[in-house]
């Protein structure tokens, strides 16, 4: 099939998937991803394949440098020896050719040797810097690489493996990065075109980039999904498909509400606040890169292969269902700034979040009083401390004139978010929802709406966040914005 689109000319669309750590956690699960490989080149012969590292493996490194760096002499070499032992007897179950499981045997070890330097070094300078963490957290994704890629080959599947430091490009911000889409476009087209060109299957790391001068960084947790989405972007590919552990979005977290199903089809601005709020399936970026190409992506389970998964609708498209799903994030505490003294004061917001944004941290959630004598707004618990200290130091002459009586944050709290693109088409779904929760005895602490009327957010006490789960998911149904039961 390969060589026949060679001679043609004509190239076909670009399929792109990504598969997670549970994906890939052994040697019965890479098999099975490899047998996908197998059936979806058939379809598409033009195909990357972006790869987690085995589950578990990237929080054993950043445990091990935490580790080292607090003065544990022996983690360096516990670390790198089971990471090679549990490689080593994956690619012993699967392959058979003896010369190729010595060369790769031999590739593994120089990496889990280079894995100890990287622990000791850190272990004598008693830190670990984010720079260090990145660098020790790649090690889990190089390996799972080259194992998969030695598999397919076996197989007769012409494949290569190129780790994605030589071709997402990022800034600085090390655990977290962001990609250069311009630089990075340049370098995919650049290096994995050819490849693609040649019939080979390009078999990339996900979660990693590196800065223009080569230093390795991570798109942080999560984020070989928004791997895939950066390099389908760049590849103007057709289509991606996230292969994980679950077939597909779920109405709800199944290990909160049992009875919780795959949706078949979401909006793109629905997967996003989904993603946004809590939704596990996916990394909150990935949504962007596809969306602004118009590319098709599907979420499916690795181990049901013939189930459909949820499928994302074209940027034109969108299922009036109500409420497609509800979800929540824990971890999370309410800061407060209330004081009378706010009162028609311009700029307090604009000063409010400037001084959080110093402090690095993420606000995932804003309501504000109508009588402006009060703002709140969600952040995570780690960071709460930080933050009120940020803005008593911004507003410390409001403070001590009175003009704002105190800056607090609440108890540990929770977000439940309900999302459906039906409900900016149908009036009374607010009031059904909050009679809902009132009816399960649940008290809602705040509440925040977007603009698009896609997502209605909740904040809640933590002893009340799976009740408030169970509940709000009791209004999901299957009809459009005709259904009775909402009407």
């Amino acid at each position: 099939m390969v060589g026949e689109e060679m001679k043609s000319g004509v190239l076909k669309p670009i399929l792109v998937m990504k598969f997670g750590g549970t994906s890939v956690g052994g040697p019965e699960a890479v098999g099975r991803a490899v047998g996908i490989v197998e059936d979806q080149r058939r379809r598409v012969p033009r195909l990357v394949v972006v790869l987690s590292a085995m589950s578990g493996v990237t929080n054993q490194l950043l445990d091990s440098a935490v580790l080292a760096a607090s003065g544990d002499q022996a983690i360096a070499a516990r670390t790198a020896r089971q990471l090679e032992d549990r490689h080593l007897a994956t690619a012993r179950n699967l392959l058979e050719d003896a010369e190729t499981l010595s060369a790769l045997g031999e590739e593994i070890s120089s990496y889990c040797r280079h894995l100890r330097s990287f622990l000791e070094a850190v272990a004598v300078l008693g830190e670990a810097t984010p720079r260090a963490l990145d660098a020790i957290a790649s090690f889990g994704e190089r390996l799972s690489i080259r194992v998969f890629t030695a598999v397919l080959r076996e197989r007769g599947i012409p494949a290569e493996c190129v780790e994605s430091t030589q071709l997402i490009v990022t800034d600085d911000h090390f655990q977290a990065a962001r990609p250069d889409l311009v630089a990075t476009r340049a370098r995919v087209q650049d290096r994995l075109v050819p490849l693609l060109e040649e019939g080979k299957v390009a078999v990339v790391s996900g979660f990693l980039g590196a800065t223009p001068e080569g230093v390795t960084t991570t798109l942080g947790r999560g984020g070989s999904d928004y791997s895939a989405a950066l390099l389908a972007s760049a590849l103007d590919a057709g289509e991606v498909i996230i292969w994980t552990d679950v077939s597909g979005v779920m109405t709800a977290d199944p290990r909160v509400v049992p009875e919780a199903r795959t949706i078949p089809e979401l909006s793109y601005r629905e997967l996003a606040e989904l993603a946004y709020f809590g939704a596990k399936v996916l990394h909150p970026m990935t949504v962007r890169p596809v969306v602004e190409r118009g590319i098709d992506l599907t979420i499916r389970n690795t181990f049901q292969p013939d189930h459909p998964g949820t499928r994302l609708l074209p940027r034109n498209r969108e299922i009036r269902q109500v409420i497609k799903a509800v979800t929540s994030i824990c971890g999370q505490r309410l800061i407060t700034i209330e004081g009378r003294g706010m009162l028609g004061v311009p700029g307090v917001a604009a000063r409010a979040f400037s001084s959080v944004a110093a402090t690095g941290t993420n606000v995932i959630l804003i309501s504000q009083a109508s009588s402006e004598q009060s703002i709140c707004f969600a952040v995570p618990s780690k960071q709460a401390d930080t933050v009120v200290a940020a803005l008593q130091d911004t507003f410390a002459r409001e403070l001590a004139d009175r003009e704002i009586d105190r800056v607090w944050s609440s108890d540990e709290v929770v977000i439940i978010t309900v999302v459906g693109s039906g409900m900016r088409h149908t009036p009374g779904v607010s009031g059904r929802i909050f009679s809902a929760l009132g009816n399960a005895d649940v008290n809602v602490i705040a509440i925040a709406q977007g603009s698009s009327e896609v997502a209605i957010s909740m904040v809640v006490d933590v002893a009340d966040a799976d009740r408030a789960v169970r509940a709000v998911h009791a209004l999901i149904v299957e009809e459009t914005v005709t259904a009775p039961s909402l009407r």
